[in-house]
């Protein structure tokens, strides 16, 4: 894929498709596998998602919705917003027709990989989403790992959610995941960005913060972005991070990954001018407004 940043940064909006807020797709990113789907349900009307290569999760951003394939249904509860609460999904397999109803209006997110095998139908349960404490200090984040190869299975697909602090740091180190070896796995990845401003009311700009990607000298790539609600970057290769909560503004976003190997595996390496900052982290107490919310875990890590 060419390093274009006209491409590789999607504003809100840029990319909307029919009924969908943003689609990017392995065609429109230029790459393999990874995709994303967003999608503004209305109250009481239904839309139908046609998966085709591809495998997808129904992930509730806000609202909920019931999912129903051949007749069978899944009734998701989902939750006011991704700064509130983990919340439970539904996977969908390659090959199926899915519709989507939400009796209140719902926002859904539908990250998706291309897929060779055709998993069963199932529903996740917000209970069983393992939530960990990432880093310390002011590089504190919270990680929802709701599709991460430990926690769910899928032919392809890695998904997570993390949630940063106003002013901190998140995805940093800088890493990259490119290549394969013994501590890298080739993966594509999306990130989705949404902000929740702390601003008193009446006050404040729009909510954002930062994104930064750069390449090797063998694969060069370069990115800096202002991010907002919405938003879209696409890392089809290159150390990433940090991306960055500006002093204020709450930070979410939405990893997808997804790529060619047989084994589902997410294996990163730090850039070694910034892999360092991991140590001091020992000494450091985890930011005290994590976690955003009481897990169902009772217990993060």
């Amino acid at each position: 894929m060419s390093a274009n940043p006209n491409q590789l940064y999607l504003p809100a909006g840029s990319a909307a498709d029919g009924v969908f807020d943003l689609v990017v797709t392995p065609e429109s990113a230029g790459w393999g596998y990874s995709s994303l789907r967003v999608l503004t349900l209305a109250a009481g009307v239904a839309v139908t998602v046609d998966t085709g290569e591809d495998e997808m999760i129904v992930l509730p951003l806000s609202g909920g919705c019931a999912v129903t394939v051949d007749g069978n249904t899944f009734r998701l509860t989902g939750r006011t917003g991704v700064f509130d609460a983990a919340t439970d999904f539904a996977y969908l397999p390659r090959d199926c027709s899915a519709t989507l109803l939400s009796a209140d209006g719902a926002v859904i997110a539908l990250p998706g990989a291309k897929a060779a095998r055709a998993l069963p139908f199932r529903y996740g349960p917000a209970s069983g989403v393992p939530v960990e404490l990432r880093g310390a200090g002011a590089c504190s984040r919270q990680v929802n790992n709701f599709a991460i190869p430990a926690a769910f299975e899928t032919d392809k697909l890695i998904a997570c959610e993390v949630i940063t602090p106003a002013g901190n740091w998140s995805s940093y180190p800088p890493h990259k995941h490119d290549e394969v070896s013994e501590t890298e796995s080739e993966l594509e990845e999306i990130y989705y960005y949404a902000f929740r401003s702390n601003a008193p009311t009446g006050q404040g700009a729009r909510a954002g913060g930062y994104q930064r990607v750069y390449g090797t000298a063998d694969r060069p790539i370069e990115v800096l972005e202002e991010v907002g609600d919405g938003d879209v970057v696409l890392i089809p290769h290159g150390w990433h991070g940090p991306a960055v909560a500006a002093p204020g503004h709450d930070m979410y976003y939405l990893n997808v990954m997804a790529g060619p190997a047989a084994e589902r595996a997410w294996l990163i390496s730090d850039d070694p001018d910034h892999g360092w900052i991991r140590q001091t982290w020992e000494d450091q107490a985890v930011d005290p407004r994590l976690p955003f919310y009481e897990t169902s875990e009772g217990e993060t890590t």
